[in-house]
């Protein structure tokens, strides 16, 4: 049986409570210098759950005993802000040493980004611990991918306890970031249905049929920077970048959800923070599991 332990937003009150403004000051200078360090932070949240559940074991570095989760195929190249994590961490233990898990501060760093860059807030639910170990193969077969059909991406989320309509306000974090050429180049070349004509020759220009495979675009055309509901009206248009985008709108079950998302930006917030909540209590460690790591990177 699945002991599921109690997350609590009170759980460092006493016993480091300043944690959160710290870790906040960190994410503000990390995302005023780049923006785009905001879409960095909530996938970074989003990879580590999505494997083993929120446990920081995305951030371990390769050892002879770990195969990092880092060298997997969906976060090879792609997957970053490591470092802006590192220094949050190293900024909270200077005030309360071996107290504050990797983990929680991936938690509220993607809460952190959202609420800088326009999206919602919410209250972090805290006391997750540090794995000691890494899934490699997991992170290859856990995270959804790009190309994944609409059956796919709803039996993965599925998998981890969150809803279709989570899933759908969960793709809404590609209002903001980008994506390298190779992930949307054969949507752009198929003169298909599902992409408007327009939108597919202007990303044309920056992604080459060969070759540039990491020329980036943004992953919402309109307001790119911004954590809105545009992201919704683009699938409208038949402007989503990844096929996995589109496929939230192409006649399936997950259409009416696209729809009132475009239309209300009060439904997409309140149900994007409600999905983070929810995906930050995938199986967390608490308790006598798992450890408080000192650096994120490495077991102590």
């Amino acid at each position: 049986m699945q002991c599921h332990a109690q997350l609590s937003s009170t759980f460092y009150d006493r016993t480091c409570p300043n944690a959160l403004t710290t870790i906040r000051t960190t994410i503000r200078q990390a995302i005023s210098s780049e923006r785009r360090m905001a879409a960095s932070l909530i996938r970074l949240h989003f990879h580590d759950c999505f494997v083993q559940g929120c446990d920081a074991s995305l951030l371990l570095d390769e050892t002879p005993t770990i195969v990092s989760e880092k060298t997997a195929l969906p976060n090879l190249g792609s997957v970053r802000g490591f470092g802006i994590i590192e220094d949050a961490k190293r900024e909270v233990e200077k005030t309360c040493p071996g107290v504050v898990s990797c983990a929680d501060i991936l938690a509220v760093a993607a809460r952190d980004a959202s609420s800088l860059v326009g999206g919602p807030s919410w209250t972090v639910k805290l006391g997750r611990r540090d794995s000691t170990t890494a899934s490699h193969t997991l992170a290859e077969t856990d995270l959804p991918g790009p190309f994944d059909p609409l059956s796919r991406l709803i039996s993965g989320f599925a998998n981890k306890g969150l809803s279709t309509r989570d899933m759908v306000a969960l793709s809404g974090s590609h209002s903001i970031g980008q994506a390298q050429c190779f992930l949307f180049r054969d949507r752009i070349y198929s003169n298909g249905t599902d992409i408007d004509a327009g939108f597919a020759s202007t990303r044309r220009r920056q992604c080459p049929q060969e070759d540039q495979n990491g020329n980036l675009a943004p992953l919402d055309l309109v307001t790119p920077n911004q954590l809105d509901n545009n992201y919704f009206k683009n699938l409208r248009q038949r402007k989503g970048l990844l096929q996995s985008d589109q496929v939230l709108l192409s006649g399936g079950s997950t259409d009416d959800i696209v729809l009132e998302y475009s239309n209300s930006p009060r439904a997409f917030a309140s149900d994007f923070a409600a999905a983070m909540i929810k995906m930050g209590d995938i199986s967390p460690l608490t308790g006598q599991n798992g450890i408080i790591r000192t650096v994120c990177g490495a077991i102590n």
